[in-house]
């Protein structure tokens, strides 16, 4: 399988997981709008997705996947099991460690780190500590998840662990639909919404356990003991962890500054939510894929063969997010308003959720740039290069998010975000070219250059056909809404792509290539 189609294989499981996100999102949109139960779930959602990110999916799983890719190829199945489940005793060891210690101390945790703001009101300080309680096991789970699904990659297997997160979506989704025909009171909804987060991770577990089973690769926690694997591991995981803490206490002082706004942090989850889509695609597919093949050119000294890699990663990641980022910048209010604008979700949320779309999408092509550069660091085991410009994001992020706050509300919170963001991808980049470890090739420059003139035609497109039809785009019924916003983005979709095709930007026989598979 080619890497454009590890890619798409990836892509097309992450695009099921996006789309069922938008219903679970529209649902509580119209179900809790930006009201206190919102914001006590998002604020208490976002607490172990928070350690989730720093070790499942950051510090371990980074530090992981090319120690466990390094032993498969150098010691064959083997000795990849027995590093396997050295590496899953101690995980189960500290996440039950982990998990007592934040279920007795939450309290705590919400009045000091989680949304200290909410203090204020009394019933949703409570139920988002309650809430916080309910979900934090799925720290444990998706941990365990990343886990399995660094296994699988790599064993170049992506599709199962990549539609592991649709199963998040499917449930939260039947329990709202339970909720509604129940006619629960608010409160509830989001309780029950708590407990579906943690049957999804219990349900994930089970589907990679599955996959992992069926490559004929299981395995088994022993007694936990510090070997010297797992000290390698530890060692690398450490400035990843730091990058992650840094990034993460990033978000918290985001999110405390926001909670000073009533609704800002449902605002920011909602806008962020159609943000993930095209990021979630693009920049979780290159992610996924490109850390394992790239430690595995790196393990046999390819060193032109991983130029490549990234070269190919670049064309593929702005060849699809610069065209999304210009549609999100443009068009942001219909988008919105077609997705959660019902019942508790006003048009006045939806102007305000959709300027901070369009800052969210003025970084959207830095966040994917971040994903093709980092793994070039990881899989050469250089874990601090990143940890330093994670500092440096975190920093410019923080300071901007004071600064703009007071003046603009929510939305200097996403400038902030896009604006750390291009300055992060910029240092990655810079480093390693500097470092001679990415050229940019000719004809992968030309690429480049001609996908964002193609863009810019398409956002000239979206911009004029917002201005002659913007009444069916904005205040007609539902389906003349759809009609018409599937209508435009899907003409200037058609012309880009024309574009991007007929100058040779994206060639023609690997989109056919694409499409057939």
């Amino acid at each position: 399988m080619g890497l454009m189609a590890k890619f798409f294989s990836v892509g097309s499981a992450t695009l099921g997981s996006r789309f069922l996100g938008f219903a679970r999102e529209a649902l509580i949109a119209s179900t809790l709008g930006a009201g206190p139960v919102a914001d006590a779930f998002y604020a208490a959602f976002r607490f172990p997705n928070l350690f989730r990110r720093l070790f499942a999916e950051g510090a371990f799983n980074t530090a992981f996947v090319p120690l466990f890719a390094k032993e498969l190829e150098g010691n064959g199945r083997a000795g990849a099991k027995d590093f396997a489940e050295q590496i899953l005793s101690v995980l189960i060891f500290a996440l039950l460690i982990i998990t007592a210690l934040a279920m007795i101390f939450m309290p705590f945790l919400v009045s000091t780190i989680i949304a200290p703001k909410f203090a204020a009101n009394p019933d949703k300080f409570d139920l988002t500590i309650l809430l916080t309680r309910i979900m934090f096991p799925y720290l444990a789970a998706m941990s365990l998840v990343a886990m399995f699904s660094g296994i699988l990659n790599s064993f170049r297997k992506y599709f199962l662990a990549a539609l592991a997160p649709v199963i998040l979506n499917i449930i939260l989704v039947g329990v709202l639909v339970f909720a509604l025909w129940q006619g629960l009171e608010d409160r509830y909804i989001g309780i029950v919404l708590a407990w579906g987060v943690v049957v999804s991770g219990v349900v994930q577990i089970g589907l990679l356990t599955y996959g992992i089973i069926k490559e004929g690769f299981s395995i088994r926690p022993r007694v936990p003991k510090i070997t010297p694997p797992v000290k390698r591991l530890l060692i690398l995981a450490v400035p990843t962890a730091i990058a992650g803490g840094i990034t993460q206490i990033n978000l918290l002082v985001g999110q405390v500054i926001a909670s000073a706004q009533d609704g800002a942090i449902s605002i920011m989850n909602y806008a962020d939510r159609l943000m993930q889509l095209p990021l979630g695609v693009i920049g979780i597919a290159i992610g996924v894929v490109l850390l394992p093949e790239l430690t595995r050119a790196l393990a046999a000294k390819d060193e032109e063969q991983s130029i490549a890699l990234q070269n190919r990663s670049l064309e593929f990641g702005l060849g699809l997010t610069v065209p999304a980022a210009v549609g999100l910048f443009i068009i942001p209010l219909p988008l919105i308003a077609l997705i959660y604008e019902r019942g508790a979700f006003t048009r006045e949320l939806s102007e305000t959720t959709s300027m901070v779309l369009a800052a969210f999408a003025i970084g959207l092509p830095s966040f994917v740039l971040i994903k093709i550069f980092q793994p070039s660091f990881y899989a050469r085991e250089d874990m601090r290069t990143p940890m330093w410009f994670s500092g440096a994001n975190a920093l410019i992020n923080i300071i901007l998010s004071l600064i703009l706050f007071p003046i603009y509300g929510v939305v200097g919170l996403a400038i902030a975000t896009s604006s750390a963001g291009w300055v992060n991808a910029f240092l990655l980049g810079i480093t390693l070219y500097w470092q001679k470890h990415f050229v940019i090739k000719g004809q992968t420059l030309k690429n480049v250059l001609l996908i964002l003139l193609a863009s810019a035609v398409m956002g000239a497109i979206l911009y004029v056909s917002q201005i002659w039809i913007g009444d069916y785009l904005l205040d007609r019924g539902l389906l003349i809404r759809l009609g018409a916003i599937t209508l435009t983005v899907g003409f200037a979709a058609i012309i880009y792509f024309a574009i991007v095709i007929a100058t040779g930007a994206i060639p023609r026989e690997q989109i056919k290539r694409m499409l057939r598979r």
